[in-house]
């Protein structure tokens, strides 16, 4: 076993090097060449891979060699002054007026057609959820207005389980229709929570059939029975029959805050090397938090 301590720290690194080659084998199928690139990048970061310098002191004369950084987004040693600018833009462009966070979520059985079709159901669902959001708003008995949004995919919760779910920022209000005036919402509330959740399910649904009707999905191990047509109608006329997971709340404590909050995922791994704590033969552990258990009892 590997265990951090005085003088030893662990990192992502470490994990692939140890188990990488073994996980691009038995997860071939539906591993990309982006997630094999980013692999290999958090491999080679501030290694002689990469290249370097030799950075000396004037004073004393000593030197140490300083490898180059691979700069990927989603490194934990990289990309703290990217997600620093990308913070400072986006606040840039925040306007005076109350705002709101927006959060859509797929079922369990489309998260795991997610996870083997990342970039096109990943895109149905940015898509999907903004497109509810706009035409909600701009319905005259609702807001009437149309409407901007923020929104950071995040695919991962703090077990490291697969999560797939958009996080929006969206202010409380919008432009008229005819763009000559700003139409303010009602304080502390934003849309209806069940007819977006509704629009969003019916609104992704339609894109993810004509994603299969293209042949732009894949079905690999446990879900190939959804290559037959047939199942896969039958699988998403299951999902029309449960509710989706759609919520809208005034962020604490600001826009700002919520715009912090989403930028501590826009630039990095999902797990910072930080939360490592030992490396076994074949496991690894790591420190998450049990938010049920830190959630406050309610009589």
């Amino acid at each position: 076993m590997a265990a951090s301590g005085p003088g030893v720290r662990l990192e992502v690194a470490d994990v692939l090097r140890r188990h990488g080659d073994a996980y691009r084998v038995a997860h071939a199928g539906h591993l990309g060449r982006v997630e094999r690139r980013v692999m290999g990048a958090i491999l080679a970061c501030r290694t002689a891979a990469l290249g370097g310098h030799v950075e000396a002191c004037d004073d004393c004369g000593a030197a140490r060699i300083a490898y180059n950084s691979c700069r990927n987004r989603h490194c934990p040693k990289c990309q703290g002054a990217a997600r620093a600018q990308w913070l400072a833009a986006r606040q840039a462009e925040l306007l005076p007026v109350p705002y709101f966070h927006v959060v859509f979520t797929l079922p369990a059985p489309v998260a795991a057609i997610a996870f083997q079709n990342k970039a096109a159901v990943y895109a149905i669902l940015f898509a999907a959820s903004a497109e509810a959001m706009t035409r909600l708003a701009a319905n005259p008995r609702r807001l009437g207005a149309q409407i901007g949004v923020v929104a950071v995919l995040h695919t991962w919760g703090q077990t490291l389980t697969h999560h797939p779910h958009v996080h929006c920022v969206v202010p409380g209000g919008g432009l008229s229709l005819d763009g000559k005036r700003w139409i303010a919402g009602r304080p502390n509330f934003f849309l209806a929570v069940r007819p977006l959740a509704k629009l969003f399910r019916r609104l992704f649904l339609e894109r993810l059939q004509k994603a299969a009707d293209v042949g732009a999905l894949q079905f690999l191990g446990d879900l190939a029975c959804l290559a037959d047509p047939a199942r896969f109608r039958s699988l998403l006329a299951a999902m029309r029959g449960v509710d989706w997971v759609v919520y809208a709340k005034k962020p604490f404590g600001g826009p700002a805050q919520a715009l912090a909050y989403l930028g501590r995922y826009t630039h990095r791994v999902a797990i910072a090397n930080s939360r490592l704590v030992a490396i076994e033969d074949d496991h690894v552990a790591f420190a998450w938090k049990d938010y049920p258990r830190m959630a406050p009892s309610r009589s």
